[in-house]
């Protein structure tokens, strides 16, 4: 797919990104390193917590999405994020499959720098089951054709 500058996008444009498998031993190792939780670190011990088992962290499948984004939506000198709301209403499991699909809810172009704008977009995380494991509601910095980042 070709770069997407500012001009390429549209309001109710949508994405899907490719599915992303994961199991226990990446969970584990994502949140000893970054949330270290016994509910994400410990299946067994999860067990009795919240959680009811091993859950992802939330900022694990933060990190999946972004890699997701970055790979379905191919902006014009990166997807560079510039505020937003993140919310998890469940749990990322082991063995889920995570799908990313976007749509773009609004294009905002900016008045004292004219080559740039604001693309606000809603980006649903889904398992194989279509639950829903993460929104995201991020303002991303984009450009216009033939304007250099700067």
């Amino acid at each position: 797919m070709d770069e997407l500058y500012l001009d390429d996008l549209t309001v109710g444009q949508t994405f899907e990104s490719e599915g992303h498998a994961l199991d226990a031993a990446q969970i584990i190792a994502f949140a000893r390193d970054f949330d270290p939780q016994v509910f994400h670190t410990d299946s067994a011990g999860a067990e009795g917590t919240f959680f009811g088992g091993l859950a992802a962290s939330g900022w694990h499948t933060a990190a999946i999405t972004m890699r997701q984004l970055v790979a379905s939506i191919p902006l014009a000198n990166g997807v560079i994020g510039g505020g937003g709301e993140i919310r998890w209403p469940t749990p990322t499991r082991a063995d889920d499959v995570l799908q990313v699909r976007t749509r773009i809810e609004e294009i905002i172009f900016s008045r004292s720098k004219p080559g740039r704008g604001a693309v606000v977009a809603h980006c649903v995380t889904l398992n194989q089951h279509d639950e829903i494991r993460q929104e995201f509601r991020p303002k991303l910095v984009a450009w216009k054709r033939g304007v250099l980042p700067g």
